[in-house]
């Protein structure tokens, strides 16, 4: 089992995805974030089909930190469903899992 994750979930603007990440990385929730977009995605919601500019967050955290991301990205996300999904990060160099590793301890 991956002991790190890359979490995906996206905004409808740049603000809004600023400032999840402002909130999850000062939380130490995440050790970074990435911002991508715009991006265009295509969809079905509410049982109707729909394209949408969206702005995507790729957020790198440990396993034992996944449901405290989780929940505050559920509480402080702009929409009532957002999509989160989380893929294990299988390999990467040793700095970089340090890094997250350090960088998402709770500060005490």
């Amino acid at each position: 089992m991956a002991d790190f994750l890359q979490v995906s979930t996206a905004t409808a603007t740049r603000e809004q995805a600023v400032e999840l990440a402002r909130s999850v990385v000062s939380e130490r929730l995440a050790a970074g974030a990435q911002i991508v977009g715009p991006v265009i995605s295509a969809f079905w919601h509410d049982g109707e089909f729909g394209t949408g500019e969206e702005w995507q967050l790729l957020l790198k955290t440990t396993r034992v930190r996944y449901p405290q991301l989780e929940a505050h990205l559920l509480e402080q996300h702009p929409w009532r469903n957002p999509e989160l999904a989380a893929v294990p990060i299988e390999a990467g160099s040793k700095g970089c899992l340090e890094w997250i590793a350090a960088s998402t301890q709770p500060v005490e």
